[in-house]
């Protein structure tokens, strides 16, 4: 880029509307400590570079662009003199870091007044005194609103998380105190069986192995019995009590349905009446079923530890306690945790389709952000549909980027709110029921600290919310984040700032701040 220095007019400033109220002795300041540049089209300054300067464009055309994973996303494009760019937060100083958020390059030769970030801000503290309180007020109360009201919305969402998680743990934990006091009784019930058996009508050596044989045989079965319909399994059932009862077993019906859950029929029990013979065959069935219904309720047991071995392990994944915070990382692992953690809040009305693309590589990110990210939209996408409809979750890759798509049959986003869903504050749920963070800390997240893209898309019926995450990145640097975890870009981050799904709210003041 090439850059020539010529004289700066005081005149010329005074046509400013930014400095038309300066007084004369403060224009001809402003020329002695700055200076006009001619500049060629190309690059003035890169987002993320030391923000130096600050610029006022006095003739040209300029454009601002971001970076949104590996693209050039354009925020302004204008030739209104005036228009300022750089370095207009330098009299925050190192309360802020000090860079540019944004790049700067002009389209055809254009003049800039440019004027030093350490003069912009001696200019601002000695001529606006009061002014800069107000602004440096302004600015830090509202950050520290954000990120007090954003701490009550990410505990708001623990607290319902919790609240379904402990649901969730109850009824397994429920599960296995009851099948371990019954499975108690059985045991018993089966010690007591086979002491009358040995005692009243003992078994001979082989008979008595053969029905052992029977009895490994029976839990082999019960390990992998076959799933049957309501109307296979009440036929099953009426077949085997019948059996039983034809041959003087009393209450046959009520040792069937155990039999049958085991996936035992009546060719089974014949195995079992050849072998014990059919003075004995009563107290061999009821022995087996004993054993049976053990080997269930131990399957019982088991299927609820694991139900809650997997619900702990969902919420380890999902807050990550146990792993450093920015990983590469599987994002269907980070789906499935969240979807998993939601499982009590979704309902039994909200219908989950998945629909992964499973060579989608692993990417780098902080995975406890991104489950915040999930929550929140799914979340969303619940209150949307009022606990009824259907819920997609897709991911695919689209270049050097993966797609992660949240899609829900609501009535969809009125168009006269869709381009405000992402602004602070702005929540169409009723009072108490929504901080309008969860958009706006969803969008800081993956844009600010992914360096991705998140955009909306809805019809009626079909609403679909895409964060696009770029799959390879440096790791940001510390000095790049503040104390929410957000990355800040210094002087010149500003909430009107933000391409895409912001960009129609801050054209106005865009025009004005380049």
């Amino acid at each position: 880029m090439t850059v020539s220095r010529i004289v700066c007019s005081v005149e010329e400033l005074r046509t400013l509307f930014l400095f038309e109220k300066l007084a004369p002795d403060q224009l001809q300041w402003l020329c002695d400590k700055g200076r006009v540049e001619i500049t060629e089209p190309g690059v003035v300054y890169h987002e993320g570079e030391p923000a130096t300067c600050f610029y006022v464009l006095l003739d040209g055309s300029l454009v601002l662009s971001r970076r949104v994973g590996a693209d050039d996303v354009e925020v302004n494009r204008t030739s209104q003199r005036g228009v300022y760019a750089g370095a207009f937060q330098a009299y925050l100083g190192d309360r802020v870091p000090q860079i540019y958020n944004n790049t700067l390059r002009v389209t055809e030769p254009s003049r800039f007044f440019v004027l030093s970030a350490e003069h912009f801000a001696e200019l601002m503290s000695e001529w606006f005194p009061m002014p800069v309180h107000l602004l440096e007020g302004l600015f830090f109360g509202s950050r520290s609103t954000k990120q007090a009201i954003g701490q009550r919305e990410r505990l708001l969402a623990l607290g319902s998380l919790s609240a379904g998680l402990t649901h969730e743990l109850g009824n397994p934990a429920a599960a296995a105190l009851r099948a371990t006091a019954t499975l108690r009784e059985r045991v018993a019930g089966m010690r007591h069986k086979l002491g009358l058996i040995a005692a009243s009508d003992p078994f001979d050596r082989a008979t008595l192995e053969a029905l052992i044989k029977l009895q490994e045989k029976a839990v082999e079965k019960t390990c992998g019995a076959e799933h049957l319909s309501p109307l296979e399994t009440s036929d099953r059932e009426d077949e085997v009590a019948d059996w039983l009862e034809e041959r003087g077993i009393a209450a046959g019906w009520d040792l069937a349905p155990t039999f049958v859950q085991a996936g035992l029929d009546t060719g089974w029990l014949e195995e079992v009446e050849a072998t014990a013979g059919a003075r004995t065959l009563d107290g061999a069935v009821r022995w087996l079923n004993y054993t049976v219904e053990t080997e269930l309720l131990m399957n019982e047991i088991e299927d609820s530890v694991n139900r809650i071995d997997g619900l702990v392990g969902a919420a380890r994944q999902y807050s990550h306690l146990d792993r450093a915070p920015y990983q590469v990382v599987d994002v269907h692992e980070l789906l499935e945790s969240t979807l998993h953690m939601l499982s009590g809040k979704l309902g039994a009305n909200v219908r989950v389709v998945k629909d992964f693309d499973r060579e989608l590589p692993r990417l780098p990110a902080y995975p406890g952000e991104l489950n915040q990210v999930w929550t929140n939209l799914i979340d969303n996408a619940v209150a949307a549909m009022e606990g009824t409809g259907t819920l997609t979750v897709r991911t695919f890759r689209d270049h050097e980027q993966a797609v992660i798509e949240f899609r829900d049959t609501g009535p969809g986003i009125a168009p006269e709110i869709r381009d405000r869903i992402f602004e602070p504050f702005f929540t169409t749920k009723p009072v108490g029921q929504g901080t309008g963070l969860g958009l706006d800390i969803s969008w800081r997240i993956v844009v600010n600290k992914h360096h991705g893209d998140l955009q909306a898309e809805s019809v009626p019926g079909d609403t679909r919310f895409l964060v696009r995450l770029p799959l390879t990145q440096p790791r940001p640097e510390p000095d790049q984040q503040s104390g929410d975890g957000r990355q800040q870009p210094g002087a010149q981050q500003s909430d009107q700032q933000q391409p895409d799904a912001q960009q129609s709210r801050t054209q106005q003041h865009q025009e004005e701040q380049a």
